[in-house]
């Protein structure tokens, strides 16, 4: 009989309720982004890139609402782990694939009915709801990707829009 080999991880306990709880929620905001990408068959740096982008402004949108948030909070499995994870393989993710795959032309409610067997995207629902904060506080120019996330998802824009939004320059840098 060989060794017997344990695996574990460390489980950090983070501080920062304001801060894990919208990485929670905005990840997946990027993982439609991330999913979009994938299904226009854009390529691995295309996507890193928009998860990058995603982390900025989830940042960005976590410290303008709470001055509180951390930055080490991004750092840790709730934020920039969790972001990959979901960005990979998530349900948002996989069902935008499809959407861009089929070219908007079928709803995210359609295309989540037919796939996810009753589970729900947040997404969607989330990239609305920030969308509706971020227009409600003259924000909107400050998170092209979120906005264009939105627009997409509503049909105001095609999926391609997703790596064209950058034409739009943030007004300030997200750092």
């Amino acid at each position: 009989m060989g060794p017997v080999v344990y695996y574990s991880f460390i489980v950090t306990a983070v501080q920062d309720v304001e801060g894990v709880e919208l990485c929670g929620t905005l990840k997946n905001i990027v993982a439609i982004a991330a999913g979009l990408v994938d299904g226009l068959e854009m390529g691995n740096n295309t996507k890193a890139a928009i998860m990058r982008i995603g982390l900025r402004e989830m940042k960005a949108l976590s410290k303008l609402l709470f001055s509180s948030v951390k930055d080490s909070t991004f750092f840790e499995s709730c934020g920039v782990a969790d972001l990959i994870t979901t960005c990979l393989g998530g349900r948002n993710r996989k069902v935008a694939e499809a959407f861009a795959k089929n070219g908007g032309t079928r709803s995210f409610d359609d295309l989540e009915a037919e796939m996810l067997q009753g589970q729900k995207l947040q997404g969607v629902s989330t990239a609305k709801e920030v969308y509706e904060v971020l227009s409600h506080r003259g924000w909107l120019e400050l998170f092209p990707l979120f906005a264009t996330v939105h627009e997409i998802a509503i049909g105001h824009l095609p999926p391609p829009a997703i790596v064209k939004y950058s034409e739009h320059k943030p007004m300030l840098s997200l750092v």
